[in-house]
């Protein structure tokens, strides 16, 4: 399983654009058949089968192997990657489906951030070192240089995890979040 894969075809953005197929998406981080995430998804497994076949044929879920059950066989899947990147170069060229990509962007936002949490609540306050970083600002982004900044984002991320994206040495998390600011309303008012 790779750490990120970038999505550089329309084909693979569209069939990861649906809610449910990123929740069976989730599911397969963990190698599993569609019985066990229908199960835990209280779906029926022909509708995960469907879903999965999709994300097979976009090339983001793979068959790690196969059990025979009664007789019958049954695949065990797992997501090609821990992430999923977006190129830029698609994002406008999905302009359609935008609401959806935004909405999925913001579920990931939360769930990203809630799994930041349980790991920090998790790390142990009584080691020597705890070596971690938190860096938060405000950018401006002119519309017409959104791709142009995230490409560059992009970039650079994926210099990082290329560089030491190895095996060896400690493991880091790298979580990074970017949404628009919501303004507070400059002074007091009162009745």
């Amino acid at each position: 399983m790779r750490d990120v894969l970038y999505l550089e075809e329309i084909g693979q953005a569209e069939a990861l654009l649906k809610p449910q197929r990123v929740e069976v998406l989730r599911q397969l981080a963990e190698p599993r058949t569609c019985s066990e995430v229908a199960e835990r998804l209280g779906q029926t497994p022909q509708r995960v089968y469907y879903h999965v076949k999709r994300l097979v044929e976009a090339g983001l879920v793979d068959q790690v192997s196969e059990r025979k059950v009664r007789g019958i066989s049954e695949g065990i899947y797992q997501a090609g990657a821990r992430s999923y990147w977006l190129s830029p170069r698609l994002v406008g060229r999905i302009g359609g489906l935008r609401k959806v990509r935004d909405e999925l962007s913001l579920g990931y936002l939360l769930d990203l951030m809630e799994e930041v949490q349980a790991d920090i609540a998790g790390l142990d306050r009584t080691a020597p070192e705890l070596p971690s970083i938190g860096l938060s600002g405000e950018i401006h982004v002119p519309p017409e240089r959104r791709q142009e900044f995230l490409a560059e984002l992009q970039t650079m991320l994926q210099d990082l995890f290329t560089r030491y994206g190895g095996a060896e040495g400690d493991a880091f998390k790298l979580a990074v979040a970017c949404y628009p600011k919501i303004e507070t309303s400059g002074g007091e008012h009162h009745d």
